[in-house]
């Protein structure tokens, strides 16, 4: 049974900091538990049983059998792991694999992931329906495409548990053959257009977004751009059909992890002065000259979505201005080709590591100027609040989460005293140049430079904000299903 106190909740979710991690949804998925212990909720997050997680957790007790997922045998098993309560979905061949949680070790999508996400959904299902170890959640916290077929599960299966869909990124759709319904046993009556068909496919997130009991995504402005045709990725019209179930909660970070006064993988520092040291160890690690002008870093998955083909294309107009560039990621084949000719081209301004490093990524924040997003959309993001914790001011594009998040330094904002960072319109590299010129300017002018990388590492990036909005939501749909039960 789990010993954590406060009204139950299920969360279910493809990855989760710090067993398995590929981007924000682990973080959150990972941080929030702590964050709504306080408000009286007690989350149990149920993952796949993947080689990293089962390794995590060798001393993970049976929770419960369930002989036939899909046709497929499995168990359920639980765990703690700091502030988390874990329950594992342990199906071997669906899940014991090398590779990501997506990708096999080529970079290709497993070609069964409709069926191992399909798996997760239908265990949640029948924990809200038979509880586990003695505990029943009275809410379900799905995030994204992933847990998208839950409340088609829940139907399914005659279960009235209230359930809210948090969505990380609109643009993965969790798309499969409308030939696999038998194989996912899914009713063919929701195939439609009011249910979880979509241009003659089944969509797991479809399926969530008109099946959840509420909608939220994990920022406000990123709420209001996913009911717009360019941002809505084709799912426009049913967010704007849900907009009376629709939130926009702004993420967080977990501030003692992402502590530049104790972080062991930094040279620890209690004002920007303090970050010489680590800016001079930052540049040694990537074999850059010293130079006078702004020391700016990237960590990202190299995608279209990131706009670092936008970045390609500023950059040496900035490297001019006597700016350097180190780079940490991985993704698209051709661009990280294209950021190792940039290395080579500009050796002692621009250094490249394909791949990612956790600790790296540390030092990296510690270490910059500044840290560029200049994402084409974000829903939240967490780079620019790891920047603005560390001191380096993040030069972001005015889209998603990046916008409701940094505090432009214009004139007024200066003059106000408030500025954390620079903005720029997304998808066009005359703003990401002129963006990169400001940044040049700005670092010129050490005593203002100074003064925005104080207003940064002030800046609330914690949950306590966050964390009552989650808590509110919560209680207005436990109660309501209560009522309606």
């Amino acid at each position: 049974m789990s010993t954590t106190t406060g009204r139950p909740v299920l969360a279910v979710a493809s990855e989760c900091a710090p067993l398995v991690k590929t981007g924000g949804l682990a973080d959150v998925a990972g941080a929030l538990p702590a964050a709504l212990a306080p408000q009286g909720w007690a989350i149990r997050t149920l993952v796949p049983g993947y080689p990293s997680v089962m390794a995590a957790l060798p001393d993970a007790r049976v929770l419960a059998d369930m002989p036939d997922l899909l046709g497929l045998p499995g168990r359920v098993l639980g765990a703690r792991v700091g502030a988390l309560d874990i329950l594992i979905l342990d199906v071997p061949s669906l899940y014991d694999r090398d590779g990501t949680p997506y990708l096999d070790v080529e970079g290709r999508d497993w070609p069964d992931n409709d069926v191992r996400f399909a798996a997760l959904c239908l265990a949640a299902a029948r924990i809200a329906r038979d509880g586990i170890d003695g505990w029943r959640p009275e809410l379900l916290h799905l995030h994204d495409w992933q847990a998208g077929l839950v409340p088609v599960y829940l139907e399914q299966l005659g279960v009235a548990c209230p359930s809210v869909l948090t969505i990380h990124n609109i643009a993965f759709h969790g798309l499969t053959g409308a030939d696999r319904m038998a194989r996912l046993n899914l009713s063919p009556a929701r195939f439609t257009v009011a249910g979880f068909e979509y241009f003659g496919k089944v969509s797991a997130l479809k399926a969530g977004l008109v099946g959840a009991s509420a909608l939220n995504t994990v920022s406000p402005t990123y709420a209001q751009e996913l009911t717009t045709d360019a941002y809505g990725m084709g799912l426009d019209g049913v967010i704007r059909m849900r907009a009376a179930d629709m939130s926009g909660i702004l993420n967080g970070i977990d501030t003692d992890t992402w502590d530049p006064t104790c972080d062991p993988a930094i040279k620890p520092f209690r004002r920007p002065a303090g970050k010489a040291a680590n800016t001079r160890a930052l540049r040694q690690e990537f074999d850059l000259a010293d130079m006078d002008g702004p020391l700016a870093v990237v960590v990202s998955r190299l995608s279209d979505q990131k706009g670092l083909d936008l970045l390609l294309a500023a950059l040496p107009a900035y490297l001019a201005e006597g700016g350097q560039l180190a780079l940490l990621g991985s993704g698209d084949t051709a661009l990280e080709r294209d950021w190792r000719a940039m290395a080579a081209q500009y050796p002692e301004q621009v250094g490249v590591q394909i791949g990612y490093d956790e600790a790296l990524s540390h030092r990296m924040y510690a270490g910059a100027d500044a840290v560029l997003v200049p994402s084409r959309f974000e829903p939240c993001g967490l780079t620019q609040m790891y920047a603005l914790r560390y001191g380096a001011i993040p030069v972001v594009a005015r889209t998603g989460g990046l916008a409701d998040t940094v505090i432009d330094a214009n004139a007024a904002a200066l003059t106000a005293g408030v500025a954390t960072g620079i903005l720029h319109q997304s998808h066009s590299v005359a703003a990401l140049s002129h963006a990169l010129q400001r940044l040049c300017m700005l670092h010129a002018d050490t005593d203002t430079f100074r003064r925005v990388q104080k207003n940064a590492m002030k800046y609330p990036v914690g949950w306590d904000a966050s964390a009552p909005l989650y808590a509110a939501l919560y209680a207005r749909l436990a109660d309501e299903g209560k009522t309606n039960s």
